[in-house]
């Protein structure tokens, strides 16, 4: 009887916790609502990019990819600035897939190359993997991501987080590029 009256005890004090943490998202993925000071700044367009339609087609070929492989995985298509214009999320992705996917993004948006050849140049360059783990919008580089090119101009970047590894992150990534680079200006 005392175990029950000690166990039904430490669950009535558990509960306002266990509340709390019901009400907090486990895994957020987009930023907290604007400031009233933020709402009177000009709003500038976004960033060069390519068309809506086209980042979608781009994100659920890539998705199609992976999921053809039974990944569940998030795109993400951003314009030039790093500023996502879709992400769409495979049915069964991990919510977190979508914040990797924009860590990777960050990689490729600040070092103008793949988030892989990020990755591969932390090997032999001690500073550069200093900044990335000092660096809150990546703090550790993976392979998915690539520049989405017009020409030799960055106008956006293509992001897949979810499959197994980011190196079959990167061919889900690059079906969606293929996808819609022939339309691409």
């Amino acid at each position: 009887m005392k175990k029950i009256l000690l166990a039904v005890t430490s669950l009535a004090l558990a509960m306002p916790a266990m509340q709390v943490m019901a009400q907090v998202n486990p895994a957020p993925t987009i930023a907290p609502a604007p400031t009233p000071e933020e709402f009177k700044l000009p709003r500038p367009p976004r960033a060069k990019g390519i068309s809506t339609a086209l980042a979608i087609e781009a994100a659920q070929a890539a998705n199609a990819s992976c999921q053809a492989s039974t990944y569940k995985t998030t795109a993400l298509i951003t314009d030039s600035a790093g500023v996502p214009i879709v992400v769409i999320s495979n049915d069964g992705a991990a919510a977190i897939t979508q914040r990797i996917a924009m860590t990777k993004a960050q990689a490729v948006l600040k070092y103008k190359m793949s988030s892989g050849e990020v990755l591969a140049k932390l090997g032999t360059d001690a500073a550069l993997a200093a900044e990335i783990k000092a660096n809150p919008l990546i703090e550790t580089a993976r392979p998915g991501a690539y520049p989405i090119m017009a020409g030799s101009e960055m106008v956006g970047i293509i992001s897949v987080s979810g499959a197994p590894g980011g190196e079959k992150d990167e061919v889900c990534s690059k079906a969606g590029i293929a996808k819609i680079q022939d339309r691409v200006k």
